[in-house]
């Protein structure tokens, strides 16, 4: 069983990657088009404007209708079932990885101590009310200035990530977050984008003069589901690395990716508009960035070292700590990171790290260091109970050897 769980959650990871992959790609695609499109004297009644593109050893003519054609043409492609099979492949690993796991991966007693059953409920509700209230929102007054909309909505999700952070284990949370705003994406396209369009098809079909306010709400969810991509899929790569979510200020770390996100995407749409070239954005993601990583190690900086140094493993076992710490990885860590794992639930060792031995201990002190020391992604949701003492003496004792 445990065999076909593994694969069963590898092979939905892939498809939820690949339909991502397509989702993203015609959103950017088309927010890029339409941000391109010129207008001039010529155009056929009723074209906002048109755009000539190169690719594949063709040309592609492409002019967009504000509301629609004069007819409605033979062939429609609809694009919806990229952002369908993203969220419901999703939705799938959510129930696979973190409630399938959820004493290991989802819960953390030291945050909140609540059944399985609770946890998952928790989960399930807050994913849906995070689409109840954004899209009570954007049909509110509020919905007629973008701008003062995209500050409540940002304030919304600084409230979720801290939220988060006070229910869930650090990785758990993050992915939630991540999860709380794609429904919100997929929502749009679902409840709102693709009925608004069915609508404008139908009364085009019937002879009736399509009601321009629906291709109106229909762009401005589209741009907001644009703005919103990169830093989804910053959290949903999160949960490779712990130093991210793992930490003190994780709710501050995804907060301020947010706004990394909505930078970037601002200088690709600014230049995909022809309205300059906004480089000032680069600049302060990147000292954003740089803050990120600050956080990640307050109230201490991480100690530099050389990524691809070869492992010696004699400094770390002659450390005057090391006694104290092979019996803190062996009491603490090894019940899962062994050749035959004693932990309910675990079959094989994590990403196949055995720390057993001195060496093996020796070999892994940069990764214990920062996953168990630095951060607290290990143990997941702290369920060996260690301490902040025997962190603090994993840290003291890794940063020893380095010297």
């Amino acid at each position: 069983m445990a065999f076909f769980m593994d694969w069963a959650s590898f092979a939905v990871r892939w498809l939820h990657v690949v339909t991502a992959m397509a989702w993203i790609g015609s959103s950017f695609y088309f927010i890029a088009l339409d941000l391109g499109l010129r207008k001039h004297d010529g155009l056929p009644v009723g074209a906002h404007g048109e755009e000539w593109q190169v690719h594949g050893g063709g040309f592609y003519h492409i002019q967009k209708y504000l509301v629609a054609p004069a007819q409605m043409p033979e062939h429609l492609t609809w694009f919806k079932w990229e952002s369908y099979a993203t969220w419901l492949s999703g939705f799938a690993l959510l129930w696979i990885v973190y409630y399938g796991g959820a004493e290991l991966f989802l819960i953390d007693r030291n945050v909140l101590d609540v059944s399985a059953p609770v946890a998952i409920a928790i989960s399930l509700a807050s994913i849906g009310l995070g689409w109840v209230v954004y899209d009570l929102l954007c049909k509110s007054k509020l919905g007629d200035h973008d701008t003062l909309l995209m500050i409540v909505l940002y304030v919304v999700v600084v409230f979720m990530s801290w939220g988060y952070t006070q229910l869930f284990t650090g990785r758990a949370a993050f992915l939630h977050l991540g999860a709380f705003t794609a429904t919100i994406m997929s929502a749009n396209v679902f409840m709102t984008i693709i009925p608004n369009q069915k609508i404008v098809v139908a009364d085009l079909i019937a002879g009736r003069k399509p009601d321009p306010k629906y291709g109106k709400i229909a762009k401005t969810r589209s741009t907001h589901n644009n703005y919103l991509t990169l830093p989804v899929v910053f959290l949903m790569l999160s949960n490779h690395y712990p130093l991210a979510f793992g930490t003190e200020f994780n709710w501050v770390i995804a907060s301020l990716i947010f706004i990394i996100g909505v930078l970037i995407r601002h200088y690709f749409n600014t230049i995909h508009k022809r309205e300059g070239n906004p480089h000032w954005t680069w600049f302060v993601a990147g000292l954003l960035f740089i803050v990120i990583m600050w956080l990640s190690t307050v109230p201490k900086v991480l100690t530099g070292e050389d990524k691809n140094a070869s492992v010696t493993t004699q400094p770390y076992i002659a450390a005057a700590q090391f006694p104290k710490v092979r019996d803190t990885v062996l009491g603490r860590c090894a019940m899962c990171h062994a050749n035959e794992p004693s932990y309910e639930g675990v079959y094989y060792a994590p990403k196949g790290v055995v720390l057993e031995t001195d060496n093996s201990i020796a070999e892994h002190a940069r990764e214990i260091y920062l996953q168990a020391g630095r951060s607290h992604a290990m143990p997941p949701a702290n369920v060996t109970q260690i301490t902040p003492e025997e962190r603090a003496l994993l840290v003291a004792w890794y940063e020893q050897a380095r010297k």
